[in-house]
C-alpha cells in the first residue's frame, strides 16, 4: 500500500484530501509545519509527499529543501497559492517532480498523484534492473536521462515475456548491458545465456556455430558439434550485429524463429529449441531490407519488441554520471586517490558529440587517469579532439573589425591534423568535409603535412 505523507497547516485542506483519497488504497500521514515533515519523512519514509508553502516553523521550500538533501529519492509535489509561478519554479529546481495551485480540482490532484507514483514504480524498476545486472555481471547502468529511463521501463515490461527483441543503436552505446538486463530479470535467468558476435565469425564458420554440424560435414569435422542454438535451450541466446549475417543463415535462422526448430550442419535430424531470441544492430536493417541484404520476413520476426538506444549526445544528463563512475573506477583500479573535475571540463565534456559514445568516454576517462600527474582533470588536459567541438563555432561571433577567413580556414585544418598526428581520414571527420576536400586545401594552403 503506497504512503503519502500530507504537510499542510490548515486542518481543513487535510481532512479535505484524506476524505478525496480515501477510496483509493493509499495510506495518509499528515504533518501540520515543516519541521513535523521532516520528522514524518524520517520514521515513515512516505512514497510521495504532499506539502504546502506556507506553514509555520518552517515553510515547504525550506522543508523540502532539507529532506531532498537527506532524503534524495523522496518524491514531492508542492501546493501553492494560485497564480505563484516563482515559487513554483523555485520548488522544482529543489526537487519537487510537480506543483498545484489552491484552491485546486480533486481530480486534477488524483492524476498528479498517480503520475507521481507511476515515476516512482519506474525509479524502483531501473534500479532493482540495474543492481541484479551488477550481481550477475559485475557491470551496471549508468544513467537518469529521460532516454535511458523510457529504454529500461521498456525492458522491464519484456523481461518476462518470450518474446524476441532487437536492439538498435550506434557502436558504444550498450546494447549488450541491455541484452544483459533483458536475460538476468527474466525467469531464464538460470539457464543458459549465450553470446555471439556475428560480426566476427565468417560464413561457414557462422553457421556452424551457431547450428552445429555432424560429423564429416565438411573438410576438418571430426566430431559432431553442437551449435550456440541448442547449448542455449531454455535460456537466451544473443545475436550482436545481427546485420552481418548472409541470406543462407538469415533462413535457418528464420525457421527457428517460427517452427522453434532446426538442423546440423550435414545432419538430417529435426531439433526442437526452445530459445528466446535477442538481436543487436548498429545497422539501419530496413534499409538493408530495401537494398535486398536482408530479409524482409526475418527483419519483422525479429523486429517483435524494438528497443532503440540514443546515443549519448541525446544523453548529455548522463554524461556527468558517467564520467565520475569512470573516474572512479580507474582510479581504484590504479590505486589513485579520487580524481576531482573542473566545471569547465565538464562543460566540455558535455558539449562534445561522442560519436564512439559510452566507449569513447570510458577510454577517454582512462587515458586521462592514467597520465594525469595530479588528481585535478582541468579542462586543459581534455584530448585536443575534444577541445576542438563544434559547438565552439555556434558560439563564434564575427569581430567588428572582420577577419581573414582562408587565414582561419589554414589555422583550423593545421590544428585538425596535430590533434590527429596527421591522419587526414580523422582530420577530415573532425572538420566535417571529405579527406579529398581536405587534401585540396593541404594543397592550396601549401601545409606541411610531415611529422
Amino acid at each position: 500500500m503506497k504512503k503519502i505523507l500530507i504537510a499542510d497547516d490548515e486542518k481543513n485542506m487535510i481532512w479535505a484530501i484524506k476524505r478525496a483519497l480515501k477510496d483509493e488504497g493509499y495510506t495518509i500521514i499528515t504533518a501540520s509545519n515543516g519541521k513535523e515533515a521532516i520528522e514524518s519523512v524520517k520514521i515513515h519514509e512516505p512514497d510521495l509527499l504532499l506539502i504546502d508553502l506556507k506553514m509555520p516553523e518552517m515553510n515547504g521550500l525550506e522543508a523540502l529543501k532539507n529532506i531532498k538533501k537527506n532524503f534524495p529519492n523522496t518524491l514531492a509535489i508542492m501546493m501553492t497559492a494560485h497564480g505563484n509561478v516563482e515559487t513554483a519554479i523555485e520548488a522544482m529546481k529543489i526537487g519537487a517532480i510537480d506543483y498545484i495551485s489552491k484552491p485546486f480540482d480533486i481530480e486534477e490532484l488524483k492524476i498528479q498523484i498517480r503520475k507521481a507514483l507511476d515515476i516512482r514504480k519506474m525509479s524502483d524498476t531501473i534500479d532493482y534492473l540495474t543492481e541484479e545486472l551488477k550481481n550477475k555481471t559485475g557491470k551496471r547502468i549508468i544513467g537518469e536521462s529521460k532516454g535511458l529511463k523510457n529504454v529500461l521501463n521498456i525492458v522491464d515490461k519484456v523481461a518476462e515475456s518470450k518474446a524476441t527483441v532487437l536492439i538498435t543503436g550506434e557502436s558504444g552505446t550498450g546494447k549488450e548491458l541491455i541484452a544483459n538486463a533483458i536475460h538476468y530479470n527474466s525467469d531464464r535467468a538460470k539457464n543458459p545465456y549465450i553470446k555471439v558476435n556475428c560480426g566476427a565469425l565468417s560464413e561457414n564458420l557462422l553457421e556452424s556455430e551457431l547450428f552445429g554440424h555432424e560429423k564429416g560435414a565438411f573438410t576438418g569435422a571430426i566430431n559432431k558439434k553442437l551449435g550456440r542454438f541448442e547449448r542455449a535451450d531454455g535460456g537466451t541466446i544473443f545475436l550482436d550485429e545481427i546485420g552481418e549475417i548472409n541470406l543462407n543463415v538469415q533462413v535457418k535462422l528464420l525457421r527457428i524463429l517460427q517452427e522453434r526448430e532446426m538442423e546440423r550442419v550435414g545432419g538430417v535430424e529435426t531439433i526442437k529449441v526452445d530459445v528466446r531470441i535477442i538481436a543487436a544492430t548498429n545497422k539501419d536493417l530496413m534499409k538493408m531490407v530495401e537494398e535486398g541484404k536482408f530479409r524482409e520476413d526475418l527483419y519483422y520476426r525479429l523486429n517483435v519488441i524494438p528497443i532503440e538506444i540514443p546515443p549519448l549526445r541525446e544523453r548529455k544528463d548522463d554524461i556527468k554520471l558517467l564520467t565520475y563512475y569512470f573516474l572512479n573506477k580507474y582510479s581504484k583500479e590504479l590505486g589513485r586517490k579520487e580524481f576531482k573535475l573542473t566545471d569547465e571540463a565538464l562543460d566540455t565534456l558535455k558539449n562534445y558529440e561522442w560519436r564512439g559514445n559510452i566507449r569513447e568516454l570510458e577510454n577517454v576517462i582512462e587515458r586521462l587517469v592514467i597520465l594525469s600527474e595530479d588528481n585535478v582533470i582541468t579542462k586543459e588536459k581534455l584530448p585536443k579532439e575534444i577541445l576542438y567541438i563544434k559547438g565552439q563555432i555556434d558560439n563564434f561571433k564575427l569581430p567588428s573589425s572582420g577577419i581573414n577567413l582562408e587565414e582561419v580556414e589554414r589555422n583550423l585544418i593545421t590544428q585538425a591534423l596535430e590533434a590527429t598526428n596527421f591522419n587526414q581520414t580523422k582530420s577530415a571527420k573532425l572538420l566535417g568535409i571529405t579527406r579529398h576536400a581536405l587534401i585540396y586545401r593541404i594543397e592550396k594552403y601549401n601545409i606541411n603535412t610531415k611529422k
